[in-house]
């Protein structure tokens, strides 16, 4: 596991203007500039002994500097000075990267929520109590080709191209002893044709989370935070430094008995506890409360509405019903850990071993995920 320490050296708020090679440009009508709120909700993460760490500490060293610029609109909200900044840390664990930063939740909150405004999204799931925000499906404008036609039409009749994918992002917070860890997970769609022949409409299909999108955004966020462009994407791009490739742990194993169907990860809890929540995010589930000392989320399907469509196969025929098809569908993903292995089970919205054919596709859906 690799990790990258750096100091912060200036507050930007002002989206994307020092990146001149642009991966992303997500177009949106929404205002981008909006007061800075601390919802009230979120103070009660500090109250609740069931998200803190089993064990473990993650330290941060605090940097001195000068005071950070005010940020418009916020003048009614706590905000983070830089002095009070620190340094932050950027962990990375083969494909998965987070950042460890040392303030509260409540602080970095609202930033997060601006980082994603000023970048042309909306939130469709706002939930200061868990700690997940995510966003509307978006078009990726910079992924269309950038020639001499396009930029003389596109000019006139900006929806005329249209690269017929759309990207939604999920930010999750965990709080720690010495701050939070901020995870940051892409979900994709692609419009397809619904037969060979092309000649019945068309539909959206997901299509696999890309890392470098995760890991773009993630760098962009740290300039967000206080970074400098430069060391931002630098931490970001480490390289890992998992051990060894001999000693990568075993690939999830499904085991499946009479009682129900489970799925062992050769890892210990801390670990296995990150590594579900990040399988989570990615394969759509919406991360409604999460109960660490008890090694619980209570997650629900997200139907990914802003993209247009009803989000076709796997998920709609595992969720759905004919009038609708994700109407308060429930589970409890379960963690259990001991001598090293974890275990993680499926349950009902009341706590009752699910051992039907969903449990069954959950867990097959997550081991292809935690590969």
């Amino acid at each position: 596991m690799a990790v990258v320490v750096f100091g912060a050296t200036g507050c930007t708020t002002v989206g994307d203007g020092l990146f001149s090679n642009d991966k992303v440009d997500y177009r949106s009508t929404v205002v981008k500039t909006q007061p800075l709120e601390v919802p009230p909700d979120l103070t009660q993460l500090s109250r609740e002994s069931r998200y803190q760490p089993q064990g473990g500490v993650v330290s941060a060293a605090a940097a001195g500097g000068t005071a950070a610029p005010a940020v418009p609109g916020a003048a009614a909200a706590p905000t983070v000075a830089l002095n009070n900044l620190g340094d932050m840390r950027v962990v990375r664990d083969g494909q998965r990267r987070w950042l460890v930063v040392p303030q509260t939740p409540e602080l970095l909150w609202p930033r997060l929520k601006t980082f994603w405004q000023e970048r042309g999204f909306t939130l469709v799931e706002d939930n200061a109590a868990a700690g997940v925000m995510e966003t509307n499906w978006s078009e990726n404008r910079a992924k269309l080709p950038n020639d001499i036609v396009r930029n003389t039409v596109g000019r006139l009749l900006g929806n005329l191209y249209d690269t017929g994918e759309r990207d939604s992002y999920r930010t999750r917070l965990e709080r720690t002893p010495a701050g939070t860890e901020i995870y940051l997970s892409h979900r994709g769609v692609e419009e397809v044709f619904t037969t060979q022949q092309r000649d019945s409409g068309t539909t959206w299909r997901a299509r696999p989370s890309e890392p470098e999108l995760e890991a773009e955004m993630l760098s962009r966020l740290l300039v967000t935070l206080g970074a400098a462009e430069q060391p931002a994407r630098s931490a970001v791009a480490a390289a890992p430094a998992a051990s060894a490739p001999a000693a990568a742990a075993p690939a999830p194993q499904v085991v499946v008995t009479s009682q129900a169907t489970s799925l062992t990860i050769a890892e210990p809890f801390d670990r296995a506890w990150r590594r579900l929540g990040v399988a989570l995010d990615r394969s759509g589930f919406t991360v409604e409360d999460r109960d660490r000392s008890a090694g619980i989320y209570y997650v629900r399907y997200v139907d990914p509405k802003s993209a247009g469509k009803e989000e076709p196969g796997f998920w709609s025929r595992l969720f759905g019903n004919d009038t609708n098809p994700l109407a308060a569908v429930r589970y409890r993903v379960v963690l259990k850990s001991a001598a090293g292995q974890s275990e993680v089970s499926i349950q009902g919205s009341s706590g009752n071993p699910e051992m039907g054919a969903n449990a069954k596709a959950i867990i097959a859906r997550l081991a292809q995920e935690l590969k």
